[in-house]
C-alpha cells in the first residue's frame, strides 16, 4: 500500500515580476511550517516530493520538509500545467519503490485530482470539506493499493484533509 499526498502550495504574496515566480507570503511559510508539523504527527515522511517549479510551490515543499525531513525531491513543469491528466501521466512515472508520495502544485487541478482519486469509501467528513473548496495549503492524503502507474479515476481511499494555518 502507498501513501498520496496531494499539497496545494500555501498562500502567496498576489504579485511578482512573473506567476511563476510568486513567493509565499508572511502567512504561506507560517501554514506550510504548521503543515509539516501536521504531516509529522500523522506520521508521514514522502519518499519523493514532486514539485512544480513554482517558486511558491518550492517554499511550500521547503518548509514542510524542514519539519518531515528531506525525500527524493523532483521538480516538474507539468505539475505547474495544472490539469488533472498532467497530473496522472506525472505520478504513472513513478517507481513503485515509492512508497508515499507528495504532489505539490497548485489548484484548479489538486482541487480536481482529489475529486477524480477519491473511491468514495474514505473519510465522509474530508470528503465535504474537499468539495467545498480546496484552500492554500491544503493536504489530501490518500491511502492508494495500486501501482502508481496503474491509477485511475476512483483509485484511492480518502484518508484525511486539512488545510494547516501557523
Amino acid at each position: 500500500m502507498g501513501v498520496l499526498l496531494l499539497i496545494r502550495h500555501a498562500k502567496a504574496v498576489p504579485d511578482a515580476a512573473t506567476d511563476e515566480l510568486r513567493p509565499l507570503a508572511d502567512r504561506g511559510h507560517q501554514d506550510a511550517h504548521q503543515a509539516g508539523r501536521w504531516l509529522a504527527e500523522l506520521e508521514i515522511s514522502p519518499d519523493l516530493a514532486i514539485v512544480s517549479p513554482a517558486t511558491r510551490a518550492r517554499e511550500t515543499w521547503d518548509e514542510i520538509a524542514a519539519v518531515v525531513g528531506a525525500s527524493e525531491l523532483q521538480i516538474e513543469p507539468r505539475v505547474y500545467e495544472n490539469t488533472v491528466d498532467d497530473l496522472l501521466r506525472v505520478i504513472s512515472e513513478v517507481s513503485d519503490d515509492v512508497t508515499t508520495l507528495a504532489l505539490v502544485g497548485h489548484n484548479p487541478s489538486m482541487h480536481g485530482l482529489a475529486i477524480t482519486l477519491d473511491d468514495g469509501n474514505g473519510d465522509d467528513d474530508a470528503r465535504q470539506e474537499i468539495h467545498h473548496g480546496y484552500p492554500t495549503c491544503g493536504i489530501t492524503v490518500f491511502d492508494v493499493t495500486r501501482s502508481w502507474s496503474a491509477l485511475a479515476t476512483g483509485d484511492a481511499l480518502l484518508h484525511t484533509f486539512a488545510a494547516p494555518r501557523g
